[in-house]
C-alpha cells in the first residue's frame, strides 16, 4: 500500500519513527516536515489530502502534538475522512466501518509502541463494504456535497 506520512514540528520525531517501522512493508511518501523547526500543521494536512484526492497515495498518516489540528485541517478537504485515534479498535474500525483514509496521531499523548500498533491496524484494515456501512458512508458524502456548494 502507498502511504503518505506527514507531521508538523511537534510530530516530526514520532513520524520519523513510524516511517522506520513501516519501511519495507509499504511504499512510503514523506510529505515533511523534515526537522523540528516550527511549522504549521495545516500545510502538511493539505499536502496529504491533495495526494489522496489526486490518487498519488492510498492512505495518509498525520502527526502533530495533539493530533487535533491535523485532523481538523484534513477533514476540511472533500473526500478526506480523517480520524484521531489513540486505541487499536478505532484505528481499524474507522477504516472497516467509516472508510477512514487518514489516521491522525497525537505525538505528545501516545507512545511510540502505541503509534506503531495504530499505524499497523490502520494500514491492514479494509472497508467492509457491508450494506449498512455503505449506506452510512453515502450519507456522509451527501453532507459533504451539500456544503461544498
Amino acid at each position: 500500500m502507498k502511504v503518505g506520512l506527514g507531521a508538523d514540528h511537534a510530530g516530526f520525531e514520532l513520524k520519523k519513527r513510524i516511517k522506520a517501522h513501516l519501511a519495507g512493508r509499504n511504499e512510503l511518501v514523506d510529505f515533511g516536515v523534515h526537522d523540528t523547526t516550527p511549522s504549521d500543521y495545516p500545510d502538511i494536512a493539505e499536502a496529504i489530502g491533495e495526494a489522496l484526492i489526486g490518487g498519488r497515495i492510498e492512505r495518509g498518516i498525520l502527526v502533530c502534538g495533539s493530533g487535533v489540528g491535523v485532523c481538523v485541517a484534513a477533514n476540511k478537504m472533500p473526500g478526506i475522512r480523517a480520524g484521531l485515534c489513540g486505541d487499536h479498535y478505532s484505528a481499524h474500525q474507522g477504516v472497516e466501518h467509516d472508510d477512514m483514509n487518514v489516521l491522525c496521531l497525537a505525538a505528545r499523548v501516545i507512545g511510540e509502541q502505541v503509534a506503531f500498533e495504530l499505524a499497523d491496524a490502520f494500514i491492514s484494515a479494509r472497508f467492509s463494504g457491508e450494506e449498512r456501512h455503505v449506506r452510512r458512508l453515502k450519507k456522509v458524502l451527501a453532507i459533504e456535497r451539500k456544503y461544498l456548494k
